[in-house]
């Protein structure tokens, strides 16, 4: 019998499991643990904390048998230089940490969750949902409907 996955509006007592959640998505992404710097955890409180304050922040999570299994944050987009477009032309939402352990991937998890925070984004009036995807994780997002983008990078070091 499939397990019943339950979805719900994470608090500020998730945010410890949301942070692992997040660690962990870096390490299944084959950053080492010392790329990642000490006090990972007090960061990660920091910005939920400002986040909340500022960007609408809101985390959701999976869980399964009463486990919590899965979460995904997402917010406003803050973005990278001055906005000078009125939000009824370009509000984006940014998605971030999805993630989902291992032995409850390839169940639909993931996909829950990213339609949670799209509604959302959607209910804050965005008028884009962005996010940046792992390998494993943008054959969920394309299927979403999600396009790639015109993103380029280049190596400074």
């Amino acid at each position: 019998m499939p397990a019943t996955i339950t979805l719900r509006n994470a608090t500020a007592a998730d945010d410890a499991l949301i942070a692992a959640h997040f660690y962990q998505m870096w390490r299944d992404n084959d950053v080492p643990a010392e790329a990642i710097i000490p006090h990972w955890q007090a960061e990660m409180q920091h910005y939920l904390d400002e986040a909340r304050r500022s960007l609408d922040y809101q985390a959701f999570v999976a869980a399964v048998n009463n486990r919590v299994v899965g979460s995904v944050g997402c917010q406003r987009f803050a973005g990278l230089y001055p906005n000078i477009l009125e939000a009824s032309y370009r509000q984006d939402g940014y998605l971030w940490g999805v993630y989902v352990e291992p032995d409850f991937r390839r169940q639909g998890i993931a996909t829950q969750l990213t339609d949670r925070a799209i509604a959302y984004l959607r209910s804050l009036g965005c008028t884009h949902a962005v996010l940046n995807a792992s390998p494993a994780g943008r054959p969920v997002y394309s299927r979403l409907g999600f396009a790639d983008s015109n993103v380029m990078r280049r190596s400074l070091t």
